[in-house]
């Protein structure tokens, strides 16, 4: 463990010499008193970690030096292998450089890394689009992943979906975009309006890319922009997946259920909502029935994931859901009510 740890601090530094004591330990997940001695350890093995004072201070190699710890371990270079997703890079107009980039790395490593890294892909695959979709790459997804690597503004034409059934319109912005996300075989680009604040509500944008109708460069952009050093796309798309999956929930469901309706709520309705209405449960009645408030994205929504769950699920409110649900009930009785060999006598 701990050698793992002076391995990975020694890499820091040589490829980000100044690093600080106290950077150093957030890289690393220690104290600062533990990142002290473990460049005493370095020094004592022979790597010159050296930790200088003041502006230009921190921890650096000595001149000249560089590390020799970067030879991999097999469990490295699998992941290694396993990190690429041929389809996305594809898409993205980088297969060609991440097969070149495989081959290099393959012709450094000893046989044994070789035949680990290999093994790995023939033994795992990620497929990212869902069931029952034909995954197409966007047209402009190619262009719009070189203006990310290069940080260029652009002006992106979008076909915003119409409501109420109609049709979508264009709307044209400028747009700074700082990444692209793949979501189940969708992809969306996130970015920054030019001039906005990243604490202002609405200066990040999110598109999905098969939407993105035109690109071009933004008039008198010709520099590229400067990336807010703060932001940080998984984190963001992990806030944005979550408020997206909560603004949907505009109803709420009163629902009386079982012991067994409780276990399986979470199988059949939206994980948001379903964490939100556990919190609002009730203590257990004499029947061992709670009963809770469930945010659902609609009314007919509600009734196709309650009626999952029979006779585990009561709905109290709101009344026109529950009538829907008598009506139902009577609608089965009627079907089943009689064995079907009572009709042929």
């Amino acid at each position: 463990m701990r050698a793992a740890r002076l391995i990975r601090m020694a890499l820091l530094v040589q490829s980000s010499p100044g690093l600080t004591a106290a950077a150093l330990a957030r890289e690393l997940g220690v104290s600062v008193r533990t990142v002290i001695r473990d460049a005493q350890a370095l020094q004592e093995a022979g790597v010159p970690v050296r930790s200088e004072r003041g502006r230009a201070g921190g921890y650096h190699l000595a001149p000249g030096h560089r590390t020799r710890l970067t030879t991999l371990h097999p469990s490295e270079a699998e992941t290694l292998y396993l990190s690429g997703l041929p389809t996305a890079l594809h898409d993205l107009g980088l297969s060609g450089a991440a097969d070149t980039a495989r081959l290099k790395l393959s012709a450094t490593l000893l046989p044994s890394l070789r035949e680990a890294a290999e093994s790995s892909v023939r033994r795992f695959h990620l497929d990212a689009p869902a069931w029952f979709r034909e995954p197409s790459a966007p047209e402009l997804l190619p262009e719009l992943a070189r203006a990310v690597w290069s940080d260029r503004t652009v002006e992106l034409a979008y076909a915003r979906p119409g409501r109420d059934g109609a049709p979508p319109r264009t709307v044209t912005r400028p747009l700074q975009p700082y990444g692209l996300v793949l979501k189940a075989g969708v992809w969306y680009v996130v970015g920054r309006v030019p001039g906005g604040r990243a604490d202002r509500s609405g200066a990040w944008r999110t598109y999905r890319v098969d939407r993105v109708t035109g690109l071009s460069p933004a008039p008198g952009a010709d520099d590229p922009f400067v990336r807010d050093p703060s932001f940080d796309l998984a984190a963001y798309w992990r806030a944005h997946s979550a408020g997206f999956a909560r603004a949907l929930l505009r109803e709420i469901v009163t629902v009386r259920l079982t012991e067994r309706g409780l276990r399986r709520l979470p199988a059949v309705a939206d994980p948001a909502g379903v964490s939100e209405a556990l919190a609002s449960a009730t203590v257990p009645d004499s029947g061992g029935r709670v009963t809770l408030d469930l945010p659902v994205e609609s009314e007919d929504v509600a009734f196709a994931q309650l009626a999952e769950l029979g006779a585990d699920a009561e709905v109290l409110a709101p009344q026109g859901l529950r009538a829907r649900f008598r009506e139902h009930a009577r609608a089965l009785t009627a079907l089943y009510g009689t064995d079907a060999g009572d009709d042929q006598r």
